[in-house]
């Protein structure tokens, strides 16, 4: 026997021996209250809620015992809790990854008829924020409501939500909230900052200008929404400030890091609220923005930049696919100075098919970023580390993907397949991207050292 089948063969018996260690330590009799309800709770109940973002709820035992036979399907193929990046290449925080104990159990209960058990046994519901991800903001603004027909497709709509405080204010986070989940597919936005005396009416124009449906060019468009200061000139513009993709949980860093500063008059400016494709029923979509203050100014703020499509690094080669192939393609940049990354967002659309990044230090060594090995379009995280990753000065950051433009795709949104590029950037689902976001600061002594975890606040 070859040394290539004998390790094989060990592996598969040391898969054998953990799985029947795992087995053993599954009750002889799993219930509700007593086994399924901590697992739920403590991993699915965020969103299978009244009031969450999924379909159906999970929280009583009557709804719960409805969905155990999918639920247990779910589990076990890894498609639930949604969290598609490998935990054993790099951990980040809140991911959610059952255990093969977890997962027994929930199968086996399942098997068994789906037992209530004692009800005096059932833990505690966690108590979940409402109407954020995490948890009571000091502001909330609301996205002027708009209305999506039935059947419709892509529409990507600019949008401008302004405020006025009583002063220039400190801010730790500002989280978009969709007001329908199942349609909102991503936001990009940025704040327009007004000169006190340049902007008498920040409410002025309109609030939401759609960029299919009008002719107007982008400065057009702008002018619409009443963007301009009184005089016709253009106020500051800072970028990224609010953003959302599908799953996103927002993630407020240690009070040192990060943070905006607030004018007394000025507008979120939604250059990208996309709405994906409705269903059969008409909708209104009723989103809001959560603003969280804080005592203290912005003392290290967050800069970010992006390999890939309009990156500081080209996609090679070209983002072209061709019908019934698949392509590897990747992006790479040397970065100049010391930096310290809390955030990765890798980005694909529905031909993707993998996605991982790392760095290649000067010395040949690499540092792991984060590997998707089953990308799953539904599914965009923010992915923050637990603690801050160092990358080197001259160290090459490498983002690879791979994209399935064949039949075996069941997302390819063609069929047959047909050609799919990044058309210039082109946000539509049909149409592909391939993009690494990267949020970071200038590296301080100490920086892999520092705790990104925060407790949520009540």
């Amino acid at each position: 026997m070859n040394q290539n089948k004998l390790a094989g063969l060990l592996c598969m018996l040391l898969l054998h021996l953990s799985a029947c260690n795992n087995s053993d330590n599954v009750p002889e009799n799993v219930t509700f209250t007593e086994h399924v309800a901590a697992i739920l709770y403590n991993n699915c109940t965020i969103c299978h809620r009244h009031g969450g973002s999924a379909h159906f709820s999970l929280v009583s035992y009557q709804e719960a015992k409805k969905y155990a036979g999918p639920s247990a399907f779910a589990v076990r193929e890894r498609l639930m809790p949604p969290w598609p990046a490998d935990p054993h290449y790099t951990e980040f925080i809140g991911q959610r990854i059952l255990s093969e104990r977890d997962i027994q159990i929930l199968e086996k209960w399942a098997k068994e008829g789906a037992p209530e058990g004692p009800k005096d046994k059932l833990p505690a519901l966690p108590q979940y924020p409402i109407g954020s991800t995490i948890g009571t903001p000091d502001l909330r603004l609301p996205v002027k409501p708009f209305f999506i027909k039935a059947y419709t497709g892509d529409q990507f709509l600019l949008v401008k939500v302004p405020f006025e405080l009583p002063a220039d204010t400190f801010v730790s986070l500002i989280e978009f909230i969709p007001g329908n989940s199942n349609i909102v597919h991503h936001v990009n936005g940025d704040m327009v900052i007004y000169d006190f005396e340049k902007k008498k009416d920040v409410h002025a124009g309109e609030q939401i200008v759609d960029m299919a449906a009008d002719t107007a060019t982008l400065l057009q468009a702008y002018q619409k929404l009443g963007l301009p200061n009184d005089d016709g000139s253009y106020p500051a513009l800072q970028k990224s400030i609010v953003n959302y993709l599908p799953g996103v949980v927002g993630q407020k860093y240690p009070e040192s890091i990060g943070g905006y500063m607030l004018p007394r008059k000025g507008a979120f400016l939604l250059n990208d609220l996309h709405y994906g494709f409705a269903r059969k029923d008409d909708i209104w979509d009723s989103s809001y923005i959560n603003i969280f203050f804080s005592k203290t100014p912005p003392k290290r703020p967050v800069q970010e930049f992006q390999l890939g499509t309009l990156g500081v690094a080209p996609v090679e080669p070209n983002l072209v696919i061709l019908p019934d192939t698949t392509k590897q393609v990747y992006s790479r940049f040397r970065v100049p100075f010391d930096i310290s990354v809390l955030t990765v967002n890798p980005h694909m659309h529905l031909l993707g098919k993998s996605f991982k990044a790392y760095a290649l230090q000067p010395n040949g060594d690499t540092i792991r970023l984060i590997s998707i090995p089953r990308w799953d379009f539904n599914w965009q995280y923010f992915y923050t580390f637990k603690k801050m990753v160092k990358i080197p000065k001259g160290s090459t950051i490498v983002a690879e993907g791979l994209y399935d433009n064949t039949r075996k795709n069941l997302n390819n949104p063609f069929s047959p397949p047909q050609l799919v590029t990044d058309k210039n950037g082109s946000m539509k689902a049909t149409d592909e991207m391939f993009q690494f976001i990267i949020s970071y600061l200038p590296y301080q002594d100490g920086d892999e050292n520092i705790s990104l975890e925060t407790k949520p606040r009540s």
